[in-house]
């Protein structure tokens, strides 16, 4: 396992692969040109735009199912490329930190992530998406935000992420975190909640938030904790960060 990018993958998946992608079947890449992306834009309104903004100066954070905004086509493709980095152990164990920095303590978190680098359709049109969030909080909320991170994440049974918060005060690197749900038919038996804690108090539990497809989980990286609890199944996202830095940190 030598990268957690999403690169070309070709040549057969393992036959356990199949039945859980569905129509992906047989030989399989990943990686389309740019150019075959379909001449399509995700939907979003001013309107929509002044929801989030609002949500975010309220209470710091905000839930809204956007399955109708990225389609069905769209969270489909995200979900089949993070079933095939699974079954294929393309993913690696995430860390806390970065670069020099970073640690791995499974006493804190257990799941497995995989970079998105804009190189297939599904990351393409969902980044198009995210930077028209982007602009959009620039323009209401005067936050200053230059770029975006985002990765793939999987947890397996039993697997979770103590509480914690996504950046340190002061660092003026991730300001806005925004999470994507790519869960069929989730039950509150399948465990895997993000579980939302308060600004100001930081024991008081303010919201939690069920990994089901299409939601998202939108709040501010410095001021909201958050954990996710033990998953019972297999459990699919995708994490975002909206930053105010412009030159990538190594990961």
């Amino acid at each position: 396992m030598k990268s957690s990018v999403i690169r070309p993958i070709r040549g057969r998946l393992p036959g356990g692969a199949r039945p859980a992608l569905g129509a992906v079947s047989g030989d399989v890449d990943l990686c389309v040109p740019a150019r075959e992306a379909p001449a399509i834009d995700v939907p979003v309104s001013e309107a929509w735009l002044d929801t989030l903004a609002a949500g975010l100066t309220d209470s710091g954070w905000m839930s809204l199912d956007v399955r109708e905004k990225l389609g069905r086509s769209l969270l489909q493709g995200l979900l089949d490329e993070v079933r095939i980095l699974d079954v294929t152990e393309s993913m690696k164990d995430a860390g806390i930190g970065r670069g020099a920095d970073l640690i791995r303590d499974r006493s804190v978190r257990r799941d497995k992530i995989a970079w998105l680098q804009g190189a297939t359709v599904p990351q393409q049109l969902l980044l198009r998406f995210l930077d028209e969030v982007r602009m959009g909080l620039n323009r209401r909320l005067f936050l200053g935000l230059k770029r975006i991170e985002s990765h793939y994440a999987t947890y397996h049974s039993g697997d979770f992420y103590r509480r914690h918060v996504d950046s340190f005060a002061g660092r003026a690197s991730r300001v806005v975190s925004l999470v994507l749900y790519l869960n069929d038919e989730w039950a509150s038996t399948d465990g895997g909640a993000l579980q939302i804690y308060s600004r100001d108090s930081q024991n008081k539990v303010c919201g939690t938030v069920l990994p089901e497809m299409g939601r998202i989980a939108l709040f501010m990286s410095e001021d909201i904790p958050h954990e996710v609890l033990p998953a019972n199944r297999t459990r699919y996202s995708l994490a975002c960060w909206f930053r105010q830095d412009e030159v990538p940190l190594p990961l």
